[in-house]
């Protein structure tokens, strides 16, 4: 049963949470990995080094819509594969658990169904841009 009364705001908080921690890694790779360092990163897992521009601008993109609550359910719905990719490419090697050295493939599997979730039942409270119904 889902409790129609703080559903929405359990849905703002998971929005919010994961909108800051995409702001967070996006901003990493901008500032402290630069653009050219991440790409390289890219390009040495396999990866076309163009992809990791994209992603840069995903996650930074992405987590600010989050926060806001600007289009919810679709951004979420791009960031499902984001984090696929960075589970099986950038984190499949170093195995399942995240506490392995190069962190592994948990928390970005976890972070794809919470997307996917939120793609589902919406940012909930306070969205500044929510499609469709609210």
């Amino acid at each position: 049963m889902i409790d129609l009364k703080f559903a929405p705001y359990g849905a703002a908080l998971l929005r919010v949470t994961t909108g800051l921690l995409f702001l967070y890694h996006g901003l990493v790779k901008l500032f402290v990995f630069t653009p050219a360092g991440t790409a390289g990163f890219f390009d040495s897992i396999g990866l076309p080094g163009w992809v990791a521009y994209l992603t840069i601008l995903a996650e930074v993109g992405g987590g600010l819509a989050l926060v806001l609550g600007i289009a919810t359910q679709l951004v979420s719905l791009v960031l499902v594969p984001v984090l696929l990719g960075a589970a099986l490419f950038a984190h499949r090697g170093a195995g399942f658990g995240w506490s392995n050295p190069g962190g592994g493939m948990e928390y970005p599997l976890m972070w794809a169904a919470a997307q996917a979730a939120l793609a589902l039942i919406g940012g909930g409270a306070w969205q500044l841009y929510p499609l469709g119904r609210k």
